[in-house]
C-alpha cells in the first residue's frame, strides 16, 4: 500500500510539473500557429478552422482537445481531427496443404492492409503465418568444378535419384537443377602460360581438364531426374591458379536469373551450393584491375555463360541479400569442415542461410541438404521491405503453446502446419514528405507477403481551401488558411493588421510573462503587442512569451533525447520502443534473447536492450557464459525430461518448446560422436537415465536418448521370506556353535586348573591328611565290656 501511494505521489508532481510547462494540456503549450503544426503536436489535437472562433476576449487557442473545441463554440464541421484508422483489404484464410494450383496456397494473412496515421500515433494488427504441407520447392545444385572437387564429381553423379526420391518424402513437387563454377577467366585467377594451359588448365600436371569458366548454367529446373543425372555425367572438373573460388559470381547469377534457372514463383526456392575452399568477396576484383562494382544484374550468354566475369567485380554480402530476399531464395552452404568456420560467419551476415559440413567426396550431401531444407521450414522470421524511417514498427511474437515473447519477429522449432503469429504495431515518428507509401511484410523464404500502405495525416482539410492575399489579412497581407491568417514577412497580428515598423515602447508590457521577467524570455522581440521569437542554430522558440523551445532537454552521449525521441518544451516525448527522462532505454528485449530462446539465458534481467547478469559467475551479451552454474548436462536434462518423458519443470511453465531446440532420438545404446557429452541422471522413480548431446555436420543440435532408463528390479517376496528365515536359523546356528565353544573352552580351563593342584598334593592316598588324634580320653562307667 504504502508503496502504491509512493508511485501516486510521484505519479502527481510529474502532471503537476508538466501542467506548469504545458499549461492547462500539451495542444495549446505549443504556440503553433497552422492546423500543420497542431497535428503535429500530439494524436489527441484537433484544430478549429471557424474564422469567428476565439473572439470576444476569449483567447481561447485553436490548437486543443477536441471536446474543448467543442465545448468553446466551434462547430463540429470546422473542427479539423484526422484519426488514425486501420482496414483489412484483403484476408483470405491460410491453407493447410498445397493442392492443386499454388497460386491458391496462402501462408500469411492478412494480404493487405490500409493505414491511416497521425505523426506520434500507433495501430496494431496481427499477422498469421502458417506453412503449407507440400509445397513445391525448386532445388539448384551449384557446383564447384575447380580439380580439388573431382572426387565429389563423381560422387555427384550417383546421388542424382537418391537425392530425388529423398527429397520426395518432403515434397510432391520436387524440381532440380543443376550449375558449376570454378573462377573469373583472367591473370592472376586462371593459368595463361603456356597457351594451353588456356584450354586445358591441367597441362603441367597431365591430366585433362575442361578450359576455366566463370559460372556455367547447365540445366534449368525440371521434375525430370534423369537429366540432372546425365547432365552432371557429362561433366569435368577444371583448374584455377589462386586459392579462393568465384562463388559469390555464381551465387548472384544463380539468383537473379530467374527466367533461365525457371525458379517457380510459386516454390521454395532451394540454392545448395558446394566448395571445399574459401570465395573471393566484393573488392577482391581489384588485384585483376577490375573495379566495376557488380551490378546484380543477369549477364548469361547464349550458351549459359556468365559473360562480365572480366568486368564486373564480385558480389558484396548486400548485395546477395538484398537479390536473395526479391527472389525469396534459400541459400545452403554444402562446405567441407576445413571452411565450415568461414561460411558460418558468411551465414551470420546473411540471413536466410544455413552451414552443413560436407564429407570429402560430398557422399553425405543428400542428407545434409534434408537436414538442411528441414531446419530452414522449422522457422519463421518476418522481413521488412521499404520501410521508410519515418515509421517505426516493433513486434511480438506468440510461437507454441500460445506464449507470448515480446521483441521478436521469428520463431523456431515448428513443424509444418504449425500456425504461428506476430503482433505489429506502428508508430508514425514524424511527417515524411510523401502522403502515403506502401511497404512489405513477408516470411523469409517465402513467395507470400503482407502488402501494407500507409497514408500519413499531417495535414488538415481546410488547406485545400487557402485564399493567397485575402481581404481577411488586411488588405492582402497574408494568406487565410484553416481561419487564421498566415502573415507575409514584416507583417503581425491576428490579422497581419500591424508592420514591424510600427513599433511603441508601450507594447512591451503585452511580452512579459510576470513583473521583473524580461521580454519575451529574452528569446524574441517585442513587435505590436506580441512576441516574436528567435530562431538559432540549435533550433525553434515558441510560445506566448518565447519559453518553450525544442533543444533544452537532456541529452544522452551528445544527442538530444538520445535521438530516440523529440524535444517539446523542455521534456522529452520518446519515439515507440524507448522511455526514460532523456529517451535512452530501449523496451525492446530481442536484444536480451540468447541463442536457447530464453531472456538473458535465464540468468539476469533485460534492462534497457542489455542484459544484467544477476546469476553470480555468469557474463556474456546474454549471459551466456557462466562457468560456476549448472553444466551442459543439467541444463539438457530438463529437455529429456520434458520433450521425452512429457514432464518437469518445463512442461509445467510451458517453456520446453521455447528452450529446447534439440532433436531428440531414441537410441538402444549410446554411440561414438565426436565432441559428445555424455550425461546420466536419475529421476523421480529413481531410474536412471542415460543420454547424449552433441552437434551434427550441419551445426543442428541432437540428444541421443537410451529408450529404456536403468530402474532397479522390484524384490520377490519369497525369496525375501526364505532368506529371513534361513538367515534366522542360521544365525540361531551359529549362536548355539558359539555358545558351546564357549563352555567346551571354560570347561577344559577348570580341568587343567584341577590337573594343576592334584599335581602339587605331598599326601599319601590312603590317609586322610586332615585325621587328628583325640588330645583327651575318657572312660564309660558304665561299660560292662560287653
Amino acid at each position: 500500500m504504502g508503496n502504491l501511494l509512493h508511485r501516486l505521489v510521484i505519479l502527481f508532481l510529474f502532471f503537476l510539473s508538466a501542467s506548469k510547462v504545458f499549461g492547462s494540456n500539451i495542444c495549446t503549450s505549443q504556440g503553433v500557429t497552422t492546423c500543420r503544426q497542431c497535428m503535429a503536436v500530439h494524436p489527441r489535437c484537433a484544430w478549429c478552422s471557424k474564422e469567428e472562433y476565439g473572439k470576444g476576449g476569449s483567447g481561447a487557442s485553436r490548437c486543443d482537445y477536441k471536446e474543448n473545441l467543442l465545448k468553446g463554440g466551434c462547430s463540429p464541421a470546422a473542427v479539423e481531427f484526422p484519426s488514425s484508422t486501420l482496414s483489412i483489404d484483403k484476408n483470405a484464410p491460410l491453407s493447410d496443404k498445397a493442392s492443386g494450383q499454388a497460386d491458391d496456397v496462402t501462408q500469411i494473412k492478412p494480404q493487405k492492409l490500409g493505414i491511416t496515421l497521425r505523426p506520434g500515433d500507433s495501430q496494431r494488427f496481427t499477422v498469421s503465418v502458417k506453412q503449407a504441407e507440400d509445397y513445391p520447392v525448386d532445388l539448384y545444385y551449384l557446383m564447384d568444378l575447380s580439380f580439388s572437387m573431382k572426387d565429389d564429381l563423381a560422387r555427384l553423379r550417383t546421388l542424382g535419384s537418391e537425392l530425388a526420391d529423398t527429397m520426395g518424402h518432403t515434397t510432391s513437387k520436387l524440381r532440380m537443377g543443376f550449375g558449376a563454377f570454378v573462377d573469373k577467366t583472367t591473370s592472376p585467377y586462371m593459368y595463361t602460360n603456356p597457351a594451353e594451359a588456356l584450354e586445358n588448365p591441367c597441362y603441367g600436371i597431365h591430366q585433362k581438364c575442361q578450359a576455366q569458366f566463370g559460372f556455367k548454367h547447365v540445366l534449368s529446373l525440371t521434375e525430370k531426374v534423369a537429366r540432372f543425372t546425365e547432365e552432371v555425367e557429362k561433366q569435368q572438373v577444371s583448374r584455377n591458379r589462386d586459392a579462393p573460388e568465384g562463388g559469390f559470381d555464381a551465387v548472384m547469377q544463380a539468383v537473379v536469373c530467374k527466367d533461365r534457372i525457371g525458379w517457380r514463383p510459386d516454390a521454395s526456392h532451394l540454392l545448395v551450393f558446394t566448395t571445399d575452399a574459401k570465395t573471393h568477396i566484393a573488392l577482391d576484383g581489384r588485384i585483376a584491375g577490375i573495379v566495376q562494382p557488380n551490378d546484380g544484374k543477369c549477364h548469361l550468354d547464349n550458351e549459359n555463360v556468365y559473360n562480365k566475369s572480366t568486368v564486373l567485380d564480385y558480389p558484396s554480402l548486400a548485395l546477395m541479400t538484398e537479390k536473395m530476399s526479391e527472389n525469396n531464395i534459400n541459400l545452403i552452404f554444402a562446405v567441407t569442415d576445413y571452411v565450415v568456420p568461414l561460411y558460418k560467419e558468411y551465414s551470420q551476415l546473411i540471413p536466410g542461410t544455413t552451414v552443413g559440413t560436407l564429407s570429402d567426396d560430398s557422399g553425405n550431401v543428400i542428407k545434409l541438404i534434408v537436414d538442411a531444407y528441414a531446419k530452414i521450414r522449422s522457422k519463421v522470421e518476418l522481413e521488412l521491405l521499404g520501410v521508410p524511417e519515418e515509421l517505426h514498427l516493433s513486434f511480438n511474437a506468440t510461437c507454441l503453446n500460445e506464449e507470448v515473447i515480446p521483441g521478436l519477429k521469428s520463431c523456431s522449432g515448428l513443424k509444418i502446419g504449425d500456425t504461428v503469429s506476430f503482433s505489429v504495431e506502428a508508430q508514425l515518428r514524424v511527417c515524411p514528405k510523401e502522403k502515403r507509401h506502401s511497404f512489405t511484410i513477408k516470411p523469409r523464404g517465402f513467395k507470400d507477403s503482407l502488402e501494407v500502405t500507409v497514408d500519413f495525416a499531417c495535414g488538415c482539410d481546410c488547406e485545400a481551401d487557402a485564399k493567397a492575399d485575402s481581404p481577411l489579412c488586411s488588405n492582402g497581407n497574408g494568406t487565410y488558411e484553416c481561419g487564421v491568417c498566415q502573415c507575409h514577412p514584416g507583417r503581425l497580428g491576428p490579422r497581419c493588421e500591424c508592420s514591424v515598423e510600427d513599433y511603441s515602447p508601450s507594447d512591451d508590457a503585452n511580452c512579459i510573462p510576470k513583473p521583473g521577467a524580461p521580454i519575451c524570455s529574452g528569446r524574441g522581440d517585442c513587435l505590436c503587442g506580441q512576441c516574436s521569437c528567435h530562431g538559432n542554430e540549435f533550433g525553434q522558440v515558441w510560445g506566448k512569451y518565447c519559453e518553450c523551445d525544442d533543444f533544452n532537454c537532456l541529452r544522452f552521449k551528445g544527442a538530444l533525447c538520445s535521438d530516440h525521441g523529440k524535444c517539446s518544451c523542455g521534456l522529452c516525448q520518446c519515439d515507440a520502443g524507448w522511455k526514460g527522462e532523456n529517451c535512452n532505454c530501449s523496451t525492446v528485449v530481442d536484444t536480451c534473447m540468447s541463442s536457447i530462446g530464453l531472456l538473458c539465458s535465464g540468468r539476469g534481467s533485460c534492462q534497457c536492450g542489455v542484459c544484467q547478469c544477476t546469476q553470480p559467475g555468469a557474463y556474456g551479451d546474454t549471459c551466456e557464459k557462466c562457468p560456476t552454474c549448472p553444466d551442459a548436462c543439467t541444463i539438457k536434462k530438463e529437455c529429456v525430461e520434458c520433450q521425452h518423458f512429457k514432464r518437469g519443470q518445463y512442461i509445467e511453465d510451458n517453456s520446453c518448446s521455447i528452450i529446447c531446440k534439440n532433436e531428440i532420438n531414441l537410441v538402444e545404446e549410446l554411440g561414438f560422436h565426436a565432441n559428445a557429452v555424455n550425461c546420466s541422471y536419475k529421476d523421480e522413480n529413481d531410474c536412471v537415465v542415460h543420454f547424449q548431446y552433441y552437434e551434427d555436420g550441419s551445426g543442428k543440435s541432437i540428444l541421443d536418448v537410451v529408450k529404456e532408463p536403468e530402474c532397479p528390479q522390484g524384490a520377490d517376496i519369497l525369496v525375501v521370506l526364505l532368506a529371513v528365515a534361513g538367515a534366522i536359523l542360521l544365525l540361531g546356528l551359529i549362536g548355539m556353535l558359539i555358545w558351546k565353544l564357549l563352555v567346551t573352552i571354560h570347561d577344559r580351563r577348570e580341568f587343567v586348573k584341577f590337573e594343576e593342584e592334584k599335581a602339587k598334593a605331598k599326601w599319601d592316598t590312603a590317609n586322610n591328611p586332615l585325621y587328628k588324634e583325640a588330645t583327651s580320653t575318657f572312660t564309660n562307667v558304665a561299660y560292662r565290656g560287653n
